[in-house]
């Protein structure tokens, strides 16, 4: 036993175990360490640069061992505080390693507060050693979200925040950086997902070090929702089939292997669950938070324009900017005329500029400063001297333009866009089409009688707003439904209902034809009652001699009979209509005052929505058009979308060709002889010597031998022979 404990002070492992075990009588051992300790970090300290493997081992067994005898060791953790300060940028890599990880060994243990920890450690981020900054930034993230588990910790966290708002104006590029990436780390694990947070970030945006600018673009930009439905795509294919594996384990034979593969795929399903059942994440939450957006956007703009960076760093601003002003509905009208000078085909990147100016389109922005970009872009890019994708491009930004600030748009460009409606190229035609389709929906007065389609019952009730007007309504459109429902007892408001039905239910605007016919009776009966008087008044006329030159003055021609017809038709339609929507609209208004709606009458609405839009549809409308509705981000994908076939570009293409020539032979020479390798002749050898060599042989004329004079001439004479 005597040699056992005479073994301990060089067995440190060995004593650990025994300590943590009865601490009590392994309290002189203990103490000798320690006393062994304070000598080794006495001699540290006079060369603090040297890795020190006595020490090393001391800090990390004191560090296990600290909350056993926490009284002796209540200076030990700030005795490596003032050690790592005091020596952090010449200590040795591995030294402060071991110093930072006895540091969190004793926070875990609870006996180093987090702040004063933290705050070390973000100043340990200025050291030259990639792999502390990585290990501390890992640690600092954990830390905080072990903080703020249970509950929000709002002392802690705003010490913290105020640090890291100091350490973002840092002159060391890494330690800034590295406070950009720490903080938006926490904000994208919902620790720190306040407005405070994403301001001390937004002040990133204009910070010296480009990579902390980059840094804090990025995360104001967020993901595309595109990447992440293709990344849940992806996931979704790795995921296994739950019904299949469960057929297999029924019919194939048991064993542990199986049992665990088993036990693996339903941990998977369960996962997968409960990912797909997650709320969406908001994809621009960030950007809401901000105090002062419009503040901040202007600020972000001057520096773009007063910074000479690179290209791609300039796109992100852009992009960042027009989001603010789309999400916000700022007035920043310097940024249209700017980003107007770029707006030509070859640009770089011109497809996603034309997505920044639609982004920085709203309502309400005056047309006047959207009119000359609109204009810039039709000119530049819907012209038949561009090739159809240019065209189709620029048809396209267009429409999201417009789709966003309808106002910009006057009657007589929109029906010049809309003749490209029967271009050759389908992918113009697609586009003038969607513009088309816009307008029907929103502002259909602006264009031509034809292209506005057969009118609908959503569309009548269309009223094309002015600057400035909102849409706020004061019923719950389709409402009315319920009303009718409730005065009749027979079920004819679906949509799969008979066309007698909607005969009955339905009123035709625009085509009432009975109406039209007895229309043109009475104007008929009219026109004949009055020709009638006329025939009379020239009788009395003649009878007293005067001149008929007067009453055919007063007298209407056939023209003008059809244009007061046609001028009481309109009259009588606009009529009509006014009164079907002003009673639509107080019928929805009494339902929605006088009745508590469940979830079976908003089914009911909806259904009666979507049948409105689609009574008097055109033959071959087979679903309703969706309604239009401004999301906060432009796809980039809208703007490029060109309808072409699948597959079309030059890559695919020379790879179907490759394809194609698998089965075919080899292309090149081919020679009858049966084995491919034995040796060639000298005419198949000149082939592929060198011209120099062979130059001389082909100047066959110069220097013939008196042989081959005699076989030219012998041929020459047969020839003229033959010829005689």
């Amino acid at each position: 036993m005597g040699r056992h404990n005479n073994q301990l002070p060089d067995n440190l492992p060995q004593l650990q175990n025994l300590i943590k075990r009865d601490p009590e009588s392994y309290r002189e051992e203990f103490l000798q360490q320690y006393s062994h300790f304070q000598s080794t970090l006495e001699v540290f300290r006079l060369t603090p640069g040297e890795f020190n493997k006595s020490l090393d081992e001391s800090l990390m067994f004191l560090a296990q061992v600290a909350h056993c005898y926490a009284d002796d060791l209540k200076g030990y953790p700030q005795e490596i505080v003032e050690i790592l300060k005091a020596h952090n940028t010449i200590l040795d890599n591995n030294m402060r390693m071991t110093f930072c990880k006895t540091l969190i060994l004793l926070r875990n243990k609870d006996l180093l507060q987090p702040t004063a920890l933290l705050s070390l450690f973000f100043e340990l981020l200025r050291c030259r050693d990639k792999a502390l900054r990585k290990f501390l930034q890992n640690h600092i993230i954990t830390d905080i979200k072990n903080i703020n588990s249970k509950h929000k910790n709002a002392k802690v966290n705003t010490t913290l925040q105020n640090f890291m708002f100091t350490m973002f104006k840092d002159s060391n590029e890494r330690a800034a950086k590295m406070s950009a990436d720490i903080m938006i780390e926490l904000y994208k694990k919902n620790i720190w997902n306040d407005a405070k947070t994403v301001n001390v970030i937004a002040t990133g945006c204009f910070s010296r070090t480009i990579k902390v600018v980059v840094t804090c673009l990025k995360f104001f930009l967020g993901s595309d929702p595109e990447d992440e439905n293709n990344s849940d795509d992806s996931d979704s294919e790795d995921e296994p089939n739950y019904k299949e594996v469960m057929m297999a384990n029924k019919v194939n034979k048991k064993s542990k292997k199986r049992d665990k593969q088993l036990k693996k795929v339903k941990q998977l399903f369960v996962k997968s669950k409960k990912k797909k059942s997650n709320a969406p994440v908001f994809n621009f939450s960030a950007l809401h938070l901000i105090y002062d957006p419009q503040g901040f956007a202007e600020k972000l703009f001057k520096r773009h324009k007063q910074i000479n960076s690179r290209f791609e760093i300039k796109l992100m601003t852009l992009d960042v900017i027009s989001r603010l002003i789309g999400l916000h509905d700022l007035f920043l009208f310097n940024f249209y005329p700017y980003i107007q000078r770029f707006l030509q085909p070859h640009q770089r990147e011109v497809t996603k500029l034309l997505q920044f100016i639609a982004q920085a389109s709203h309502e309400l922005v005056p047309p006047e400063h959207l009119e000359p970009v609109l204009k810039t872009l039709v000119n530049n890019f819907v012209s038949e001297r561009n090739s159809a994708d240019v065209m189709a491009i620029g048809l396209n930004a267009v429409r999201e333009i417009c789709s966003r600030c309808p106002l910009v748009m006057n009657e007589d460009l929109l029906r010049d866009l809309a003749q490209y409606k029967n271009y050759k190229d389908r992918s113009v035609m697609m586009a003038a089409r969607s513009l088309i389709g816009l307008f029907r929906n929103t502002m259909p007065d602006l264009l031509h009688k034809k292209d506005r389609g057969r009118p609908t019952e959503a569309t009548i009730a269309i009223e094309p707003l002015k600057y400035g007007q909102s849409k706020a309504k004061d019923f719950i459109p389709g409402a009315d439904v319920l009303l009718k429902e409730l005065n009749s007892d027979d079920d004819d408001f679906e949509i799969d209902s008979d066309a007698s039905d909607d005969d009955d239910q339905w009123i035709d605007v625009d085509h009432d034809d009975d109406n039209d016919n007895n229309d043109d009776d009475k104007e008929d009966k009219e026109d004949n009652d009055e020709e009638d008087e006329d025939d009379d008044k020239k009788k009395k006329v003649r009878s007293a001699g005067k001149p008929l030159k007067r009453l055919k003055k007063e007298k209407r021609t056939k023209l003008d009979r059809k244009k007061e017809k046609a001028m009481k038709l309109a009259s009588k339609k606009v009529e009509k209509k006014e009164e079907l929507t002003a009673e639509t609209k107080a019928k929805a208004a009494q339902v929605s005052i006088e009745k508590i709606l469940t979830d079976e009458d908003f089914k009911r609405i909806d259904s009666e929505l979507v049948k409105r839009q689609m009574t008097n549809a055109k033959r071959g409308v087979k679903r309703p058009l969706p309604e239009e509705t401004r999301g906060e981000l432009v796809k980039l994908g809208d703007i490029e979308n060109i309808y072409k076939k699948k597959k079309h570009d030059k890559q695919s293409r020379m790879e179907s060709v490759k394809d194609g020539r698998d089965d075919r032979e080899k292309f090149g020479y081919k020679d009858g002889r049966q084995n491919p390798f034995c040796s060639k002749t000298n005419r198949e050898k000149k082939k592929t010597k060198a011209f120099q060599m062979i130059k001389h042989k082909n100047r066959s004329k110069v220097k013939r031998s008196f042989k081959d004079k005699q076989i030219s001439l012998r041929n020459h004479l047969i020839k003229q022979k033959k010829m005689k």
